[in-house]
């Protein structure tokens, strides 16, 4: 069974920073990409960033370049990508997902990816 869970999330101020986790099980992840996306109530799920397999190559929304910053592990006892999120504004409030797709990094729309977390909530504020 596929499993994401992500960590990390909470309540910064703006232009703080956070981290946010994505552990997953149930499959071998270097044979896929790993992506985070954004919701707001009321809004389609908004693309991050993506990574590729190995993570030699990152595609940003240009919302975040700049301040984003996506990593992974893809050691068997880890199987993690990270999301490290600097500058922070309220606009970035939102329920950060994890998620695992197949296809190219640029590729974006999430019917690109098969398996999702439960997402965790950031919230900036003033």
């Amino acid at each position: 069974q596929v499993q994401l869970v992500e960590s990390g999330g909470g309540l910064v101020q703006i232009g703080g920073s956070l981290r946010l986790s994505c552990a997953a099980s149930g499959l071998t992840v270097n044979n896929y990409k790993m992506g985070w996306f954004r919701q707001v109530p009321g809004n389609e799920r908004e693309f991050v960033v993506s990574i590729s397999r190995f993570g030699s190559i990152t595609y940003y929304a240009d919302s975040v370049k700049g301040r984003f910053t996506i990593s992974r592990d893809n050691a068997e006892a880890k199987n993690m990508v990270y999301l490290q999120m600097n500058s922070l504004t309220p606009e970035d409030t939102a329920v950060y997902y994890c998620a695992v797709g197949e296809g190219a990094v640029w590729k974006v729309g999430t019917e690109t990816y098969a398996y999702w977390g439960q997402g965790t909530q950031v919230t900036v504020s003033s």
